[in-house]
């Protein structure tokens, strides 16, 4: 794996605000936020994308994002938010570690905003067999 930023603030190279830490997740807040208490979380494990991280680092992520995520709520006074995580270049990854965003939709209008283009599943009972197989 490329060293990246988080890599650099994981050794201590970097400053962040710190908002939780244990063995596997660093979370603090993201330098370019889309809105206040915009906040990655990220494993200390190191993996470009989702589908590289191990099961464990998948876990503690995935134990501490409800907690971090109602922290964030608290503190900005929002009552929505998104989870974003984007895998690879062209899904808009910009940092080639594995992270997720927290980003709180305030009543400024700041926050994530989404263009989405729904098409049509039709039938989709070979696809699902096709993708269940796999696992």
């Amino acid at each position: 794996m490329a060293d990246t930023v988080f890599t650099k603030i994981l050794r201590g190279e970097i400053p962040c605000h710190r908002i939780y830490e244990d063995d596997a997740v660093l979370a603090f807040l993201d330098v370019n936020p889309l809105s206040r208490g915009h906040t990655l979380v990220i494993p200390k494990e190191p993996a470009e994308t989702l589908d590289q991280l191990s099961d464990d680092a998948a876990a503690a992520i995935g134990r501490v994002l409800p907690r971090i995520a109602r922290a964030v709520l608290a503190a900005t006074g929002a009552r929505a938010y998104n989870v974003l995580q984007n895998n690879g270049a062209d899904a808009h990854q910009a940092v080639f570690h594995v992270h997720f965003h927290i980003i709180p939709k305030l009543d400024d209008g700041s926050g994530l905003g989404i263009g989405w283009r729904a098409g049509r599943l039709g039938d989709g009972a070979e696809l699902a067999k096709a993708i269940a197989a796999r696992l």
